[in-house]
């Protein structure tokens, strides 16, 4: 008979499979041997007859070996065929990601229905199955086989010898650890197995070093993110005890999904959360009146002691009224006015706590990696109880020294808040906040470096001058630069409406000889600015080419330039530098800066100051998007050339 058969053949049916070869057999075709007889299949050509032929032989096999070790009798048998299943797996032609795949199921099948196996029995079946995980990830039970050896046994030779490639694998490999979290488990058990070998840390920083690679770029791209998800989840179950059994703390699920039962929790702390998606913005933790002794709250893990007074609930109670999510420096305030908080961790905890910082530390200690580390910890990924303990925070202060310390600017503008209204690092480590622990040195490097960037800016002056003008001033009046130079740029930008606070500055100005010094130079620029914007000379202007950013500085210090409306720099060498002088041009209408060198820093510079300008033209200079967006803010702003710049489509449409 030809054609299709009436009814399917069962893998385990069949007794054998062969390739006709006699002489004149029908072409391309395969016999298999079945209970009463025999069936031909015939294929297209040879080719897809030996797939066939493969896939068959396969499936036959992987049929007698599900069964073999569905009811091992002596383990000495079923190890032996477990290496025969791997033999046959890594000789098979077949290239399909089940080929390999196939006998690890079986096998963590095999493992999760045992438990009564020796150490001895656990390893070798991890060095039989080894050649199979060089090129896969280990499924979901078999990651938990691997956890419980690292922790039963972490200084075995198995740890070092057969799990390093696959983890290594799997931090080169993985996309995604949210759709398979037991590899992340299995690879936060393995580095916690490195850090109790006897070198503890020198061996994990050696394992670190490996994963980036000799070269100053680390060539693949997923081992910074994955190795980062592995240290947040990590730390974060160095609390998750306490954040789950805390009555009047959020568990885990109730942070992540915005929520709290009002009805069985005490709040006294308002909470901020986290991950807040959009339509639970509003469902904000409400204050209610907490009792004036203090509450101490015990678990297996942790202990925990929070004392409050009068003062405290004055303040916590007074943002009841705003709809505003709570700001992160209240929720957290640690001071003798407000609230102490102490954490007390168990000495496992404290372990797994104290590795997992330390490689924070290290992942910033790379060029390449730290603007994406800065990246990832922008948002502060952290529970509030961890930014609440006080090792913590102190050991975590290394990395964001790292990423103030960083010249660039997609590293240290990472220190300020991911998005308005929200706490950042910034805020965090600077006096007041909860992880403060110096007497503003960190906060003195932040300002520092990011005002050396683009963040010379009123707004960023403004937020110093509502929120941070007690520790400048503190900071200059013992002869800190940067804080001095804070302090005359808020004069010169006229931040300070209140003339006694203006007069305190200048008070703290002159109490040191590098203030004295500074302020006297912002006398002297305000002396000239006052020449320069008295009304008279000319209404256009022109430089000629290739005069720089010197040449129109001594321009304008030589008259009075008020009346002056249109400025053409065209085809000259200025750059972002000379954005300091034409902020000062109050009547400036129309500036051409067609043909230069000015940037996003002074873009912004201009933005900020120049609210008056109808005209612009930046055409052939390098300007990008973000300094772009900024003039966004130029209402008056009426003909604007961009042709031949870094203009992207989605900025296009922003401006519009």
């Amino acid at each position: 008979p030809t054609g299709y058969m009436e009814n399917s053949i069962s893998y385990s049916a069949i007794e054998d499979v062969q390739l006709l070869s006699w002489e004149n057999a029908p072409k391309y075709c395969l016999q298999l041997t079945i209970p009463g007889g025999t069936v031909l299949l015939q294929a297209a050509n040879s080719y897809l007859r030996d797939q066939w032929f493969h896939s068959l032989q396969w499936k036959k096999k992987i049929y007698k070996y599900k069964k073999v070790l569905s009811n091992p009798s002596r383990w000495e048998v079923v190890l032996k065929e477990i290496r025969t299943l791997v033999d046959m797996a890594l000789t098979s032609p077949l290239q399909d990601d089940s080929i390999h795949q196939a006998p690890l199921e079986i096998v963590s099948k095999l493992l999760s229905e045992n438990n009564n196996l020796t150490t001895q029995d656990h390893e070798s079946i991890i060095v039989a199955i080894a050649p199979l995980l060089e090129n896969n990830h280990p499924p979901p039970d078999l990651c938990e086989f691997f956890c419980k050896h690292c922790r039963e046994r972490p200084r075995s030779m198995v740890v070092i010898e057969v799990f390093t490639p696959v983890v290594q694998r799997i931090l080169k490999h993985n996309m995604d650890f949210g759709k398979c979290p037991r590899l992340r488990l299995f690879t936060q058990e393995y580095i916690l197995s490195l850090n109790e070998l006897n070198a503890g840390m020198e061996v994990v920083k050696k394992f670190i070093h490996s994963m980036h690679g000799p070269t100053g770029q680390c060539p693949h791209p997923r081992v910074l993110p994955n190795l980062v998800a592995v240290c947040l989840a990590a730390i974060y179950s160095c609390y998750e005890e306490f954040i789950n059994s805390r009555d009047n703390s959020p568990s885990l699920k109730e942070i992540r999904n915005g929520c709290q039962q009002q009805c069985d929790r005490k709040p006294n702390l308002p909470l901020r959360l986290l991950h807040t998606s959009p339509d639970l913005v509003s469902q904000e933790a409400t204050l209610t009146e907490s009792r004036l002794k203090p509450v101490i709250v015990t678990s297996n893990e942790i202990h925990v002691e929070v004392e409050r007074n009068n003062t405290a609930n004055q303040k916590m109670t007074a943002g009841v009224g705003n709809d505003s999510e709570p700001n992160l420096i209240d929720c957290l305030m640690v001071s003798p006015t407000c609230s102490t908080m102490s954490i007390e961790l168990s000495p496992q905890a404290d372990r797994i706590l104290g590795c997992y910082v330390e490689i924070l530390k290290m992942l910033s200690d790379y060029d390449d990696w730290r603007p994406a580390l800065a990246s990832l910890l922008q948002p502060i990924p952290f529970p509030k109880e961890a930014l609440a303990h006080e090792k913590f925070t102190k050991e975590l202060k290394y990395v964001i020294q790292r990423f103030a310390e960083d010249p660039r600017q997609e590293v240290h503008s990472c220190l300020l808040s991911v998005r308005a209204g929200k706490d950042g690092w910034f805020q965090l480590y600077s006096p007041g906040g909860v992880a403060c622990d110096d007497d503003g040195e960190l906060f003195a490097s932040m300002v520092h470096i990011l005002m050396g960037s683009c963040y010379k800016t009123k707004k960023f002056l403004l937020s110093l001058a509502e929120n941070k003008l007690g520790p400048c001033m503190l900071l200059a009046l013992r002869g800190n630069q940067t804080m001095v130079e804070i302090l005359c740029l808020m004069l010169e930008y006229n931040i300070i409406d209140n003339n006694d606070t203006q007069l305190q500055i200048i008070s703290t100005l002159e109490s040191t000889d590098v203030g004295k010094r500074m302020y006297e130079q912002l006398c002297e620029r305000q002396r000239e600015l006052k020449e320069l914007q008295r009304k008279g000379g000319p209404t256009r202007l022109t430089l000629p080419s290739k005069s720089t950013d010197a040449d129109l500085a001594r321009l304008l210090s030589s008259g009075s330039f008020g009346n002056l409306e249109n400025l053409s720099l065209a085809f000259t060498n200025v750059t972002s530098a000379c954005a300091e002088h034409l902020i000062k041009l109050p009547s400036l209408k129309q500036l051409n800066l067609w043909s230069t060198q000015f940037g996003d820093a002074g873009l912004r510079l201009l933005s900020e100051h120049l609210t008056m300008l109808q005209v612009l033209n930046l055409c052939e200079t390098p300007v990008t998007d973000a300094g772009l967006l900024a003039l966004s803010s130029m209402k008056s702003l009426c003909s604007l050339n961009m042709n031949s710049t870094k203009l992207s489509a989605d900025t296009y449409e922003d401006l519009k």
